[in-house]
């Protein structure tokens, strides 16, 4: 079975995170997508590249998810999530899944 790269489980875990937040207007539950692609994305980053880059890209995704914040309020929020999102797959793919 094909692996999904890191680099999608983590930019769908900012938009679906966000999207789910936003579609049920119930934020724990945005939280909980956000949670388990992590979770998931952090697992792949730890196999593919080690733990000291897993705990750089976990940092950068958390960053992502706090910045995605204030971001929201100069560009929007949807470009925002999209821009974070876009920011962190980049990352996860030069650190961990171009490697693979």
């Amino acid at each position: 079975m094909a692996m999904v790269p890191s680099s999608v489980i983590a930019a769908s875990g900012l938009v679906g995170g966000y999207g789910v937040a936003r579609w049920t207007k119930k934020r724990q539950l945005g939280g909980v997508v956000l949670a388990v692609a992590g979770a998931a994305a952090a697992q792949q980053w730890h196999k593919q590249a080690g733990p000291g880059a897993a705990g750089v890209l976990g940092a950068a995704y958390v960053a992502a998810f706090a910045g995605s914040h204030p971001l929201a309020k100069k560009i929007g929020a949807w470009p925002s999530v999209f821009g974070v999102a876009g920011a962190v797959a980049l990352a996860s793919w030069a650190v961990a899944d171009r490697r693979a």
